[in-house]
């Protein structure tokens, strides 16, 4: 793609990199093809090419972001599926964060808009905040129906109280500062990312990723001071706040480094995992961090990456399931892990299928359901009905928004990978599945039963 930015403008560190990925675009429309928003309003400019368009106009002209612009990149799910699409290797993950963060600058949302991003960042990353949220939204959640019905604003209220879970979990038994070491000798040593709302919405996870790599002989330290990845703000153009927690999250790791030493940070929310990687990226002018947020980024990995690394042993029980992989957009188009998590599964035991349309995203998005609702809605809708197609009797994936957002429209159960796995190699079984009254499988038998009420059993 030609561009007419000045020298001047080249001489802005971000105007060049946008300059440079804008210049890799040849319109070929393969991005089209893949992008979920296009797919559903069929507009070029909710696609990443109209996008481009967009974005080239607004920076060329050094022009602040008008009514059109917003609309149209406020629609953009970060999915990142055209990346994996584009045959030209077009950047549009970094194109699209300084659009944001361009917009965040000029653009003057209306009230209620800025009250509700306000609301979700100063929320959403702390989880004491998070969690007395959760209480609160209790009892409003039985007016969620008739707050989205009445649309404008409420319909954002509406989806972030629907989206509430019924009940709060209780405190996970990890906390900052915690080391566990294996019983057997010791492995390789990793830091596991507490993160932010996934501990409050399911503190399992994490707990049972810590199980699994014990029983494999890997010492998990959680580094106090670590904080929220700072992939929400990031992604609402806040770069000032995401950069600060980043900065943050480094220092905690980096005396784990210095100290006994890391192996890998381990993650085990997929859209953490990809804003983690990209640390690199976002500190490269920063002096005093560059250099650490590159190594940062290298040891970055998403859990499945590092399990498929090392000796699980073998499994402890046999199972009939088969499990439907949901492959969360962080994982398949932000990071590029697409087959690991499922021959991770098929190891334990488990039967996996692919769900139609698996490069499609569930509409969650960090808080794209909750922004967007509408469109949120029916892609959740359309990624339960492909998944739901292939007859499963549960369903696995790595990212808790992604286990929010089709866990409220589905009677299946969705676990994240590592906690399946967890109980293939000797963990209790999910406490999701025992109150679905899923039967103990015995050992070896290769026999679960499910129950009829829910499912149909696998012959």
């Amino acid at each position: 793609m030609q561009t007419n930015f000045t020298e001047a403008q080249l001489q802005d560190p971000q105007i060049a990199a946008s300059e440079k990925i804008l210049r890799s675009c040849v319109h070929c429309g393969f991005c089209t093809a893949t992008c979920p928003t296009y797919q559903l309003l069929g507009d070029e400019l909710d696609s990443p090419r109209g996008r481009i368009y967009l974005i080239k106009d607004m920076l060329e002209h050094d022009r602040p972001a008008d009514d059109k612009v917003v609309k149209h990149i406020d629609r953009c799910l970060s999915c990142l599926s055209c990346m994996t699409t584009c045959p030209s290797g077009v950047n549009y993950m970094h194109l699209v964060d300084h659009a944001r963060s361009h917009i965040e600058k000029t653009y003057t949302r209306s009230w209620h808009q800025r009250l509700m991003r306000a609301v979700l960042a100063g929320v959403l990353p702390y989880p004491g905040r998070f969690r007395l949220a959760l209480a609160a939204a209790f009892f409003g959640k039985p007016f969620a129906g008739l707050l989205k019905r009445l649309g404008g604003p409420f319909r954002q209220i509406g989806a972030m109280l629907e989206l509430a879970p019924s009940r709060i979990e209780p405190r996970s038994a990890l906390s900052a500062g915690d080391v566990f070491k294996p019983q057997q000798a010791v492995s390789g040593r990793v830091a596991l990312l507490t993160g932010c709302a996934q501990p409050v919405l399911n503190p399992g996870i994490n707990e049972a990723t810590v199980e699994l790599l014990n029983r494999a002989g890997i010492e998990i330290v959680l580094p106090k001071g670590e904080g929220c990845c700072g992939a929400l703000v990031h992604h609402m153009g806040k770069d000032d706040a995401s950069h600060h927690q980043a900065r943050i999250n480094i220092d905690a790791w980096w005396r784990e480094i210095e100290g006994d030493g890391l192996d890998a940070i381990i993650i085990t929310a997929s859209g953490c995992g990809t804003t983690i990687k990209d640390y690199g990226h976002m500190l490269r002018h920063d002096p005093e961090y560059a250099d650490k947020a590159a190594r940062v980024s290298a040891l970055a990995k998403d859990v499945t990456e590092y399990l498929g690394a090392i000796d699980l042993g073998q499994p402890q029980r046999g199972f009939d399931l088969t499990i439907a992989y949901h492959s969360a957009c962080s994982m398949q188009h932000g990071q590029q892990i697409t087959t690991q998590p499922k021959k991770l599964l098929q190891a334990a035991g488990f039967r996996v299928t692919d769900v139609p349309e698996g490069h499609l995203c569930c509409g969650s998005a960090g808080v794209y359901n909750i922004l967007q609702p509408v469109i949120a809605r029916q892609l959740r809708d359309r990624k339960i009905a492909n998944i739901e197609r292939t007859r499963p009797d549960l369903i696995a994936t790595g990212n808790i928004g992604c286990m929010t957002q089709i866990g409220g429209g589905t009677d299946l159960p969705i676990l994240h990978t590592a906690v399946l796995l967890n109980w293939a190699y000797g963990g209790d079984m999910p406490r999701l599945l025992h109150d679905r009254g899923f039967d103990n499988p015995q050992l070896g038998t290769g026999r679960n039963t499910v129950p009829a009420a829910l499912f149909e059993a696998v012959e």
